[in-house]
């Protein structure tokens, strides 16, 4: 029986590698990944031109904001959020940085937890996520709708959440 290592019990070439003229089907998971890539490169800068009429610089700025609101008036800490977002410290403190310097969040240090830091909206950034979301899923509907049918959407976002570690 095939494994997700082995591309099939008797080591033969599926027709769907042939299709793509892969003569190592493994390739076919470079092909995921490479794809991937490329199509968050070619339409993230679309979307994020819409967003920044908003006064939001990086798409992920409205995940951040959504995250910390259903977090409520006890904020959410940093770390959580690192795990939530799938994202690096590093850049998860810049995006928190800059998203404090346009005045949507506030920061606030932990007591007795070394560097660990909570997150908060302001009043400016309460509800924000409601403003933007119309703008953002005008963005992706706008990249996505003419490319996928609705039951291809619901399809491929089965399989992509698969992938998540």
């Amino acid at each position: 029986m095939p494994t997700a290592a082995s591309p099939s019990a008797a080591g033969e070439t599926p027709p769907s590698a042939r299709e793509f003229r892969d003569d190592d089907p493994r390739i076919a998971h470079n092909r995921v990944w490479f794809n991937l890539q490329r199509i968050q490169r070619s339409m993230a800068p679309r979307i994020a031109r819409a967003l920044k009429t908003h006064g939001i610089e990086d798409p992920v700025w409205y995940e951040i904001l959504i995250e910390i609101e259903r977090a409520g008036a006890d904020g959410l800490q940093m770390l959580e959020l690192e795990r939530r977002l799938y994202m690096p410290q590093y850049a998860l403190s810049r995006h928190a940085a800059r998203l404090e310097s346009a005045g949507f969040v506030r920061r606030e240090k932990l007591a007795g937890a070394g560097r660990a830091q909570k997150l908060y909206l302001t009043d400016r950034g309460q509800g924000l996520h409601q403003q933007i979301w119309p703008v953002y899923m005008a963005a992706i509907q706008q990249e996505l709708a003419h490319r996928l049918t609705v039951a291809e959407a619901y399809d491929l976002t089965r399989v992509l959440i698969r992938l998540y570690p």
